[in-house]
């Protein structure tokens, strides 16, 4: 019988709560492995005991990147962990959007700001200023050219924190299309989901947001999914690695699909909100990659 731990975090007052583990554990359990829902930095925890370490919810890795990365480090040397950390320690900077963009896949276009540089804001139109090192719309913020003054504030309190900015061009497609998820595991297309525009005008970087607003079930189009295949094809060693990936694009200026983010770390699988059929599907996966 494969033992799989399902990798997840300690939820505080205003985190998530990851919906789709009791779905996940239940489903494995029937299929006939041990599952067991742990805390990444669970001291206690033997990862030397389960065949796969998958990561789910590791929802807080972005506040504390180096001791999650050291983590999965120590994690991948005692036990086979999905996704593989070269792939996480790649994955938890988003300056791999430079990546894809050089290796010509379409992506919003993307500008860094690190600690120390001098900002170049746009000045005739919205833009989005939000870390390289983030997770669900933490210190994500939109702004028009007159906000100049509160954006280079954010950045102000970025810089303060070691964080390095993200400067991207409002993608007004968000508003008419919303934002479209394609997912695939075990090598495969699992299902895809669309959703609403998440940063509103006026509202603080370090308010809470909802990530994921209106969802709904959604069919990609073959150009969507060319774009998100596209974009696997960049990862390091490979898409032929990769237990999960979640690729999220919108309509670029031209009207044509683009990335905005590459989820290979913990992505939401959106199970109990939208597609619950897809439960047997992953776990399947999970008791395969288990051996």
């Amino acid at each position: 019988m494969p033992r799989i731990a399902l990798v997840t975090y300690r939820p505080g007052p205003e985190q998530s709560v990851d919906r789709d583990l009791p779905l996940l554990a239940a489903e494995l359990e029937r299929a006939g492995a041990e599952a067991s829902v742990v805390c990444w930095d669970d001291p206690d925890v033997a990862w030397s005991s389960f065949d796969l370490a998958v990561l789910r919810s590791t929802w807080d890795y972005s506040w504390r990147r180096a001791e999650f990365l050291e983590w999965a480090a120590r994690c991948a040397t005692v036990t086979r962990l999905a996704n593989p950390v070269d792939v996480i320690r790649w994955n938890t900077d988003k300056r791999y959007l430079g990546e894809l963009a050089r290796r010509g896949v379409p992506t919003v276009p993307t500008s860094y700001v690190a600690p120390g540089d001098l900002p170049e804001l746009p000045t005739d139109r919205d833009y989005v200023i939000k870390p390289t090192s983030g997770a669900g719309a933490r210190y994500a913020a939109r702004y028009s050219p007159a906000e100049r003054d509160v954006a280079l504030r954010q950045l102000a309190r970025m810089h303060a924190e070691g964080l390095t900015a993200m400067v991207q061009p409002y993608v007004d497609g968000i508003d008419v299309n919303g934002e479209r998820a394609v997912l695939f595991y075990g090598g495969r297309f699992l299902h895809s989901i669309r959703k609403g525009a998440v940063l509103a005008p006026g509202v603080a970087f370090d308010a809470r947001k909802v990530p994921h607003p209106s969802l709904e079930p959604w069919n990609p189009t073959q150009a969507e999914l060319a774009v998100a295949e596209a974009a696997l094809a960049v990862v390091p060693g490979g898409p032929d690695q990769l237990l999960y990936a979640r690729v999220d694009l919108v309509d670029g200026a031209d009207g044509n699909p683009c990335v905005m983010e590459l989820e290979l770390v913990e992505p939401n699988l959106f199970l109990a909100a939208v597609h619950p059929g897809s439960v047997p599907v992953v776990a399947e996966a999970m008791v395969k990659a288990a051996g």
